[in-house]
């Protein structure tokens, strides 16, 4: 089943619902304890990444993956992602096939056998900084400045996996779409881990010049963070006049996609949507519709290159 995220998870602070919901973090308090407890052995064959989230989606975990792949490979190291199998995250592994190759298995520990069977150096977890059964040589938390933390609370109070101090285990965090009050994120960051790394990313359309901005679009996703793609449009001055969101990791039903297509036609907009959500969709419904292709690019990629060399080959 898929749930449509809270719009409460999201206000500055926790209303009522927040924390009324409050006794319900317990369990999430309690797991999280436990599993801190449990100590892994490093692996000396492989280097393991792990880039994952503390807030539930939407913060492009998977284009970093993506992006990390491609720098490493320039490194000419033998490199693979590794994906835990989830069914309503398929779309997530065909777009990390399309780019890279790819390990998935239902366990963490049998997709690190397999890395170790093809002889590869690095391997890069999409997702599993709460599984403490993996010690990660490198740990990387996404954030989407304009999400950020939501009102700060606990899963279900809140959007938040771990509470914040859990970024004192953590190497360094990818900081995605860079807003006005960037020195209060990062100090706040600090503030629980004084030595932890920060680079800043923004996504790149790498197929804008496919689109004609000056005509009316209507746009629709089922992601985490819907706000990041249409964000992403008006940055580059296309015309949206309706946006239709449907839940993370939606699967589009033929009802669906007419329904779209229907829309569109009657306020005359062109379709646009995610290559995440593109590919969710049944390829003879392919038609009418284009989806934006995007890249994670960091803007102090020297620096940046320089931390990944003195984790890799210390």
């Amino acid at each position: 089943m898929i749930l449509k995220k809270p719009k409460f998870w999201d206000y500055g602070k926790g209303n009522l619902l927040a924390y009324v919901l409050l006794p319900l973090t317990l369990p999430i308090m309690l797991n999280n304890f436990f599993l801190n407890l449990k100590k892994s052995k490093k692996n000396k064959k492989i280097k393991l990444i792990c880039i994952g989230n503390i807030y539930i989606g939407g913060t492009g975990k998977t284009p970093a993956v993506i992006n990390l792949f491609k720098i490493l490979k320039k490194l000419n190291l033998n490199v693979s992602i590794g994906k835990k199998f989830y069914k309503s995250h398929i779309d997530e592994i065909d777009l990390l096939k399309k780019e890279s190759n790819v390990i998935v298995d239902k366990s963490r520990k049998k997709i690190i056998q397999k890395a170790e069977k093809d002889k590869i150096d690095c391997l890069i977890f999409d997702d599993g900084l709460q599984d403490k059964t993996v010690s990660y040589d490198i740990q990387f938390v996404c954030f989407d400045s304009k999400s950020w933390i939501g009102n700060g609370l606990l899963i279900p109070s809140g959007p938040l996996r771990e509470k914040l101090n859990s970024l004192k285990k953590y190497d360094a965090v990818f900081l995605k779409n860079l807003n006005d009050n960037i020195d209060e994120k990062i100090n706040l960051i600090r503030s629980y881990n004084s030595n932890i790394k920060i680079f800043s990313t923004n996504y790149e359309i790498r197929n804008l010049n496919k689109f004609d901005t000056s005509k009316n679009y209507l746009i629709f996703s089922g992601i985490g963070n819907p706000k990041s793609f249409r964000g992403l449009l008006e940055k580059n001055k296309f015309r949206i006049i309706e946006e239709i969101i449907f839940p993370d990791h939606f699967t589009y039903s033929k009802k669906n996609i007419d329904f779209i297509k229907k829309r569109s036609k009657e306020i005359n907009a062109k379709i646009i949507t995610t290559e995440k959500d593109y590919k969710k969709i049944s390829k003879i419904d392919h038609e009418d519709i284009e989806f934006l292709k995007v890249e994670t690019k960091i803007d102090d990629e020297i620096n940046f290159l320089n931390f990944i060399k003195s984790k890799i080959y210390d």
